[in-house]
């Protein structure tokens, strides 16, 4: 059973910089595609970036891909959100979420189809 948790959260300046964690547990042998999400106050839910198991392909969101970096750790299973030069407009929760038997592409992101979810990380912009 898939099992996601994200961390590092928290409420930080405009231009400052922060990096989120997700950790998944039982995850199969097969490749498998991480993302991160976002959802912020009164907006539906967008996709923000993913990477491939397989390759460590990614893709960004248009909005952030200037700004954000993601990263795994394959041997911990964990994926990590380096975001820089943050504004007050990425703030929202952002959640961590797992597809199974597929890559890292600009879809996943669009149609945010994953087979699980974590609960979110808060992260807040504000002076």
């Amino acid at each position: 059973q898939l099992h996601v948790v994200e961390s590092g959260g928290g409420l930080v300046q405009p231009g400052e910089s922060l990096r989120l964690s997700c950790a998944v547990s039982g995850l199969p042998l097969e490749h498998y595609a991480l993302g991160w999400f976002r959802q912020a106050p009164g907006k539906e839910r967008e996709g923000v970036a993913c990477i491939s198991s397989s390759d460590g392909a990614t893709n960004y969101a248009d909005s952030v891909k200037d700004r954000v970096t993601v990263s795994r750790d394959g041997a911990e299973n964990t994926m990590y959100l380096q975001m820089n030069s943050l504004k007050p407009e990425d703030t929202g929760i952002y959640y961590c979420a797992v597809r199974l038997g597929f890559v890292c592409w600009r879809g996943l992101l669009v149609n945010k189809n994953m087979d699980a979810w974590g609960q979110g990380t808060l992260v807040n912009v504000s002076s």
